[in-house]
């Protein structure tokens, strides 16, 4: 065999084994976004109507939120924004849209005090799917509710709909840091269960009483 197929051979083999490299590669930062972001990753893809285009995105939203001063709370605000919470529900069976109202503000608030910004919705969005992507749209659904709450075109389920959507990233928000959660073996309570007591946002307590007029139904 010539010197010169030997080269030929040895570039081909080169070439085949950066390409099966690459696509490895992609497969597994695929894999990663998707697991990562959930279903931003599927909202992103269709706002773009490529992979690649949509990872770029998503790329760039993570190397964003490396640049936000994040902190966790400490134990004396999560109990503080808990009872807060408590009282939000609590206001739901006489003033729903209210309480709806004032969940939202809770939300924001608790995002400004862990550090991301709140300013501007599309940029909290943005932040927010770096760690929150699964409850996104939860979030979306809530506000858009609040909206149609302001307009008084919301009915009393959607309303209670929007404390679910609320609580399921206020959950998130308040969840204790992994490492500052791991006491030793036998631990196995999730972060949303160390957040929020039961931990499970679709249980959270709304009556379905309420009524817009502030009156209650009467109980069976």
């Amino acid at each position: 065999m010539s010197t010169a197929l030997m080269v030929v051979i040895a570039v081909v083999v080169v070439a085949v084994l950066a390409a099966a490299g690459f696509l490895l590669w992609s497969r597994l930062r695929t894999q990663r976004l998707r697991r990562q972001f959930g279903p931003e990753y599927d909202r992103a893809l269709e706002r773009h109507g490529s992979r690649g285009a949509a990872e770029r995105e998503l790329l760039a939203r993570r190397q964003r939120h490396r640049q936000l001063d994040l902190r966790p709370l400490d134990p004396v605000q999560r109990e503080r924004y808990r009872e807060q919470w408590t009282h939000v529900q609590e206001r739901f069976v006489d003033t729903p849209e209210e309480a709806v109202e004032h969940a939202d503000r809770l939300v924001t608030t608790v995002m400004a005090e862990r550090g991301y910004p709140t300013e501007d919705f599309e940029e909290r969005i943005a932040h927010l799917s770096v760690e929150h992507g699964r409850t996104l749209d939860q979030y979306r659904r809530g506000r858009e509710i609040s909206r149609r709450a302001a307009d008084g075109t919301a009915s009393t389920e959607e309303l209670r709909q929007a404390m679910v959507h609320y609580r399921a990233l206020f959950e998130e928000l308040l969840a204790v840091p992994e490492e500052e959660g791991r006491t030793g073996p036998g631990d196995g309570a999730d972060r949303t269960d160390k957040a929020g007591g039961t931990g499970q946002a679709d249980k959270v307590t709304v009556p379905r009483e309420a009524r817009r007029d502030g009156s209650e139904e009467p109980r069976s």
